[in-house]
C-alpha cells in the first residue's frame, strides 16, 4: 500500500512545515479519493483530520489529541474488563540485556531483525548493548521466577500499558505499521494448562468486544497457523478485521498460549499442592495496540474524511450556531450563543461528550466541513428560530440524515441516535466483510477471488511449506488498479466457526496432494 521506505520518508517531509519539502497545503477538504487512491487518502485523512502529525524519524508519529482520545476510550474499556478477570497493572523497564533477550532462541529469532539496540552512552561504547523491548517476555519472566515458589503464588496475572519498538524494514504506515507504538501486554502464569487455556479465550472475547462494541468493526475469531503463530508459544488466537477498500485483512489483536516453553527456559516453577514436586507453570501473553485506530479510519472513513464511531469519539456531538447575519444585533447573537451553551451543559450533564463551536471567525458552512472532516458522529445546528420553537436540527455524520429534535429530553434522544449510528456502522461493515469473504474449493477460485479484493475460506492441510507455496504462487505481477506487484495470500487465521463439509477435501493448492485438515482464512494483509 505504501511506497518503498525511501519514498515513505519523502512523503513524511511533504507533510511537515520544513524546508525539505513542498509548502504545506492549507486547503480544508481532502484532495484525493478513497476509491481511487486509497494510500494517499489514508495519509490525508489522518493529517487533515488532526489525528497525527508526521515526525522526522520515519515510522514514528505524533498522536494528536483527536487520536489519543480514541486510545484513551479503548484503554478505559479494556482496563476495566481485564481487571474483572483478576488482572493487575504494573510496569517493567523498557530495556533488556542482550543475554536475557537471547536466552529464548526461538523467540528472539522471530524478533531479531526488528530489535533496536542502544550501543553508546554519549561517546562511550557500552560494554554490552542494551535492547529496547520489542515485547516483554524476556524482561518480565526472570522476575516471575523469583516471585513464584508455591501454588499459593498462582495464578499471577499482570498487564502493563507501555510502548514497544520494532525497527522493522517494511513500509511504515501510521497506526498500522509503526516502529514505536503504544499497546498493552498481559502476561499470566497458572498451575494448570486448563486454567491458562480458559484465559486465552476469555481475553480474546474482550478484544473482540473492543472492536465490535467500541469501534463498530466486525472481526473473525480464530487460531493462527503454525507458520503465523507467536514464536516460542504453543498456539496463538487472534481477531482478524477486513478493509474492503484495499482488500486486505488486518490482524486485530492476539492472545497466545505459551505452554511451558518460557517457564522451562526461565525456570519458573512452583511446588505442586498434590504431588509436592516442582512443576513448571503454564503461561499466556496477550496484547492489543493502537493499530485498531488505523483499521477504524480505513473501514469507516469516506470521501469527506473521518467517520468516528460514537463510543470512542472525543466529541460525540458538536453544536454549531447558525442563522447569524449582518442584521443580527450583539444581544441577539449573545442570546443564540447562550442557548447553544445551555444545550452543551445539558448534554454534558448526561455524560455526552460534546463541543460547542462558538468561534466567530468562521462561517457555519466552514464549521460544517471542518467537523465533517474530523468525523464527529452528530452535529447539532441551532439557529434563533430553532430556539424560539424549542427544537434543534441533528445531522448524522454517517448518513447525512437530518432530524429535528425537541429540546425536551434532548439528551435521551441524542443517546438513542448515537446508538443507532454505532449499530448502522457495524451493520454496514459486517455486510462488506461477509460479501468479501468467499468460500472456495479450487485454486482458480482462490486466485480470482484474491485479485477481486476478497479474503478466502479455503481447505488447507496446515503445512508450513505448503503455506509458503500458496503465498508465492498467488502473488501477481500486475493487478488492475495496483501500483506494482501485488503480494500473495497468507493465512489470516483458522476460524473457530468452520464451514461444514471439510471431510475428504484436498488442500487448496493443487500441487499439495494432501487432505485438508480445516478451512483457513487466506488473504492479502497489512
Amino acid at each position: 500500500m505504501a511506497a518503498k521506505e525511501g519514498k515513505a520518508e519523502t512523503g513524511d517531509k511533504k507533510s511537515k512545515n520544513g524546508a525539505d519539502g513542498p509548502k504545506k497545503e492549507t486547503r480544508l477538504g481532502l484532495e484525493v479519493s478513497k476509491s481511487t487512491n486509497f494510500s494517499d487518502w489514508y495519509s490525508q485523512v489522518l493529517t487533515k483530520g488532526e489525528m497525527i502529525e508526521y515526525y522526522d524519524v520515519s515510522g514514528c508519529y505524533i498522536l494528536r489529541p483527536w487520536a489519543f482520545a480514541i486510545w484513551e476510550e479503548m484503554q478505559r474499556f479494556l482496563d476495566k474488563e481485564i481487571k474483572k478477570t483478576g488482572v493487575k497493572n504494573c510496569y517493567f523497564p523498557m530495556f533488556v540485556s542482550q543475554s536475557a533477550l537471547e536466552k529464548e532462541k526461538a523467540h528472539i529469532e522471530d524478533f531479531a531483525p526488528e530489535v533496536a539496540w542502544v550501543t553508546h552512552s554519549g561517546q562511550s561504547k557500552m560494554a554490552e548493548p542494551i535492547a529496547i523491548r520489542p515485547t516483554s517476555e524476556t524482561i518480565m519472566y526472570p522476575a516471575y521466577a523469583k516471585w513464584i515458589k508455591s501454588h499459593r503464588d498462582l495464578p499471577i496475572k499482570l498487564n502493563q500499558w507501555n510502548n514497544v519498538v520494532r525497527w522493522e524494514f517494511k513500509h511504515p504506515q501510521p497506526f498500522i505499521r509503526n516502529r514505536e507504538f503504544l499497546w498493552q501486554e498481559g502476561h499470566s502464569a497458572f498451575a494448570t494448562k486448563a486454567e491458562a487455556e480458559e484465559e486465552v479465550l476469555k481475553i480474546l472475547d474482550i478484544y473482540a468486544r473492543v472492536y465490535e462494541d467500541l469501534l463498530a468493526i466486525p472481526v473473525v475469531k480464530g487460531r493462527k497457523t503454525e507458520k503465523e503463530k507467536f514464536a516460542g508459544g504453543d498456539y496463538t488466537t487472534t481477531v482478524e478485521a477486513f478493509v474492503p477498500d484495499s482488500g486486505r485483512g488486518i490482524q486485530g489483536a492476539t492472545s497466545h498460549h505459551l505452554g511451558q516453553n518460557f517457564s522451562k527456559m526461565f525456570d519458573i516453577t512452583f511446588e505442586d499442592a498434590k504431588t509436592l514436586e516442582k512443576s513448571y507453570v503454564y503461561q499466556n501473553s496477550w496484547g492489543l495496540s493502537t493499530r485498531p485506530i488505523g483499521a477504524m479510519v480505513m473501514i469507516h472513513g469516506d470521501e469527506k474524511g473521518l467517520v468516528l464511531p460514537p463510543r470512542v469519539a472525543d466529541a460525540q456531538v458538536v453544536i454549531v450556531p447558525c442563522g447569524i447575519n449582518a442584521k443580527m444585533t450583539d444581544e441577539q447573537k449573545k442570546s443564540l450563543f447562550d442557548g447553544c451553551s445551555t444545550i452543551e451543559t445539558t448534554l454534558q450533564e448526561s455524560s455526552i461528550r460534546v463541543e460547542c463551536d462558538l468561534r466567530d471567525n468562521y462561517s457555519p458552512g466552514w464549521k460544517f466541513n471542518h467537523w465533517e472532516l474530523k468525523g464527529v458522529p452528530l452535529r447539532i445546528d441551532v439557529g434563533p428560530r430553532d430556539l424560539a420553537k424549542e427544537e434543534v436540527v441533528a445531522v448524522r455524520r454517517d448518513t447525512g440524515e437530518k432530524v429535528t429534535l425537541p429540546l425536551s429530553n434532548l439528551a435521551d434522544k441524542i443517546k438513542g441516535l448515537l446508538d443507532e449510528i454505532h449499530a448502522s456502522l457495524l451493520s454496514k461493515a459486517k455486510e462488506k466483510l461477509e460479501s468479501h469473504k468467499k468460500l472456495v474449493d479450487s485454486w482458480e477460485e482462490f486466485t480470482n477471488a484474491l485479485d477481486e479484493k476478497n479474503i478466502m475460506l479455503a481447505p488447507f492441510c496446515g503445512a508450513e511449506a505448503c503455506e509458503d507455496i500458496i503465498k508465492k504462487e498467488s502473488a501477481q505481477e500486475e493487478v488492475a488498479g495496483a501500483k506494482g506487484p501485488s503480494m500473495g495470500a497468507k493465512s489470516l487465521c483458522i476460524p473457530f466457526e468452520q464451514p461444514a463439509g471439510i471431510t475428504g477435501k484436498m488442500c487448496i493448492h493443487p500441487k499439495c496432494g494432501q487432505l485438508a485438515k480445516f478451512y483457513t482464512l487466506f488473504g492479502r494483509s497489512y
